[in-house]
């Protein structure tokens, strides 16, 4: 069993508990305070390493020190990690940026759902209203909206799609990933204005698409969602990764803590660019999907399935990405022979 002095004080649990910290998360969960620590108490079990290898008393502490100090090193000037390929980096990296980004990520949900609430809110109460909310730039004018309101027959056909052709339908899907990728560029881009424009985009996107639902909950609600939601789920998820990239860029203006703004503004855009480069095939997808299935003939359930899968896959694609950043990292062969014979001498 390791010596008293080397094992068991505080200093050295902290390094081991630190060690663990950063290997489980690739030093993603450590601070600047514990990242400056770490470095400390590697730099203090060196010096213990050699004092204990000196006395040359204690094989077990040697092997314990000597692990610790294998390990503190890998992280703080070595890269243990394997050449991989440029996709298997990419999403690495995409992982460890959600899994940093996660609390601002939610809140840009949060405040796409709470405009939706609100514009359903203010469309329920005055529906005059409805057509301030929801702008003719979209395609819907006050004479349609007008319709749209008052006509059971407008509102059916408007949600039974078939109205265009394939080469209409490749036109349309072209116009609306360029719009939706101009509406998450705009909530990524004005982050840096203290990222309060994001959070008024982020906000009108739900309120328009709260306030223009409303038409259809009176007699159509089922025949709504399975008209809009299988393109809203890759379309809103990827227009908040480009909410949450600006939100990001807001913090770093408004809040850079220790850090210089620029470098604070820099690093945040690095992080940014990542999320709004993931989005991009979640915008062509919403496209495809919109163009594809929104205007075909397809039944409410067939929508509802492909919703359904569409859903899934999202979700599946999220925990993959949770579970690729906390996976422990594999130590190289040398350090598990060291660690498996600190353990079997403890």
């Amino acid at each position: 069993m390791p010596g008293q002095e080397d094992t068991n004080n505080g200093a050295t649990r902290r390094f081991a508990f630190l060690l663990d910290r950063a290997e489980a998360t690739h030093g993603a969960a450590l601070g600047f305070d514990e990242l400056r620590e770490l470095a400390r108490l590697y730099r203090q079990h060196t010096a213990r390493l050699a004092r204990v290898r000196e006395r040359a008393d204690d094989p077990a502490a040697i092997h314990y020190l000597n692990a610790l100090c294998l390990r503190g090193y890998g992280l703080l000037y070595a890269s243990r990690r394997p050449p991989r390929r440029a996709s298997a980096t990419l999403a690495g990296r995409l992982a460890a940026t959600l899994s940093t980004a996660w609390p601002a990520f939610a809140l840009a949900w949060a405040l796409l759902l709470s405009g939706m609430v609100v514009g359903a809110a203010l469309a329920g109460r005055s529906p005059e209203g409805l057509y301030a909310l929801v702008p003719a730039e979209l395609g819907y004018a006050p004479e349609y909206l007008d319709r749209l309101t008052t006509s059971p027959a407008a509102r059916n056909e408007l949600l039974s799609g078939g109205g265009l052709g394939t080469g209409h339908r490749f036109f349309f899907g072209s116009y609306l990933f360029v719009h939706n990728t101009r509406v998450g560029l705009l909530a990524f881009a004005t982050g840096v204005l203290a990222g309060i424009p994001t959070i008024l985009l982020q906000l009108y996107n739900g309120i328009l698409l709260g306030a223009f639902a409303t038409i259809f909950l009176q007699d159509a609600s089922l025949r709504f969602a399975a008209w809009i939601l299988p393109h809203a789920i890759p379309e809103l998820t990827a227009i908040t990764l480009c909410a949450t990239g600006g939100l990001l860029l807001g913090r770093a203006i408004a809040l850079p803590g220790r850090q210089h703004r620029s470098v604070a503004l820099q690093n945040a855009a690095n992080a940014a660019l990542l999320l709004v480069g993931a989005a991009l095939p979640l915008f062509v997808l919403a496209a495809i999907v919109e163009s594809g299935v929104r205007e075909s003939t397809l039944g409410v359930a067939a929508r509802l399935v492909v919703a359904g899968f569409l859903t899934a896959a999202v979700t599946v694609g999220g925990l993959w990405l949770r579970r690729l950043a906390h996976s422990p990292h594999r130590h190289p062969s040398w350090v598990r022979h060291l660690d498996s014979a600190a353990s079997g001498s403890r």
